[in-house]
């Protein structure tokens, strides 16, 4: 099967999840990055094939798929608020548009008879915005209501797929992750944000630790559970339909902060900066998986303790 944006942080879980389950991989990653080991932990013999990939440009989506995967994890994109919220052209480019020049090269090889594959495309918890004012869980008939240009584009990439999905018939899966993190992460990602600022107090003696709002309420996971979640929707997805991957469970990021100090080992207090405070912000976005159980059988499998704990030492000087 083929991932793209396999060198980016899911990517690289996803890839050394689907070999150690005996898949054929191949890695479609930007040319020029830095060289990545996926296969670290499988079985001897195992072997990623990376092929260079430009989700915006149509001869070299057409050139990976002429590889021939029966399947195709959808991955590549900006996937930072932030980044996308600073180059909004950019990032409908890259996740909406790219998604339309992959879906349809894709259309047209199974409307030629050349390749069927089915197509899991990675959308975004945050597709549903702060909600239509019912409170709980968001469920996937719940209304698409994205407050940032990142949300915004994977609505409009979830359109493209179906699109093609009804007029070509390609088998296309939607996946709606809900926040996940874990080793690798960026730091320009709150959690692994968190846990180095507070590692750098601790190292400094600092009393207080420069963080955004932290009221938000969010469900969050670990990278390996949603990686494993891929590879279960790939055998058992409904083309058409959408899943969502969560934990079920909120907590706010100011409680997320306090667990981390408390692994860390330091007392400083979070102080609000303007700078790293989001124009909008989601109060409260948690996910309801039943769809996804009831389909698959996917459950988490690691704790959020347990992440956490990784996180931390991930980062150990």
């Amino acid at each position: 099967m083929l991932v793209t944006g396999a060198d980016g942080f899911v990517g690289r879980h996803l890839v050394r999840h689907l070999v150690r389950s005996g898949d054929e991989v191949a890695a479609g990653c930007r040319p020029g990055g830095a060289k990545v080991d996926w296969t670290g932990g499988a079985a001897r013999g195992a072997r990623v094939e990376v092929l260079p990939l430009e989700i915006t440009d149509d001869a070299s989506i057409q050139e990976v798929l002429g590889w021939g995967p029966h399947a195709v994890v959808h991955l590549a994109g900006m996937a930072s608020v932030r980044q996308a919220r600073a180059n909004p052209s950019e990032a409908w480019l890259i996740n909406a548009v790219g998604t339309v020049r992959l879906t349809a090269a894709a259309g047209v090889l199974r409307e030629s008879g050349r390749l069927d594959p089915l197509v899991l495309l990675v959308s975004s918890g945050e597709v549903y915005g702060a909600g239509a004012g019912r409170a709980g869980a968001r469920r996937e008939d719940d209304p698409l209501l994205p407050v940032s240009t990142y949300a915004a584009s994977k609505v409009g990439a979830e359109a493209a797929g179906l699109e093609s999905w009804r007029r070509t018939g390609l088998r296309v899966v939607i996946a709606r992750p809900f926040p996940h993190t874990g080793w690798g992460q960026s730091a320009d990602y709150v959690v692994p944000a968190f846990a180095a600022r507070l590692k750098a107090a601790r190292a400094s003696g600092a009393a207080s630790v420069a963080t955004g709002n932290l009221s938000p309420v969010r469900d969050l996971l670990d990278v390996r559970d949603v990686a494993a979640a891929y590879r279960l929707l790939l055998e058992r997805g409904v083309p058409g339909e959408a899943y969502n991957i969560a934990r079920g469970e909120g907590l706010s990021l100011g409680e997320i902060y306090r667990r981390l100090a408390a692994l860390v080992g330091t007392s400083a207090d979070p102080v609000a900066d303007p700078a790293l405070v989001r124009p909008v912000d989601i109060p409260h976005l948690v996910g309801d998986s039943t769809k996804l159980r009831r389909a698959t059988g996917w459950a988490p499998a690691i704790t959020l303790e347990q992440t956490l704990q990784e996180l931390v030492d991930a980062e150990a000087d």
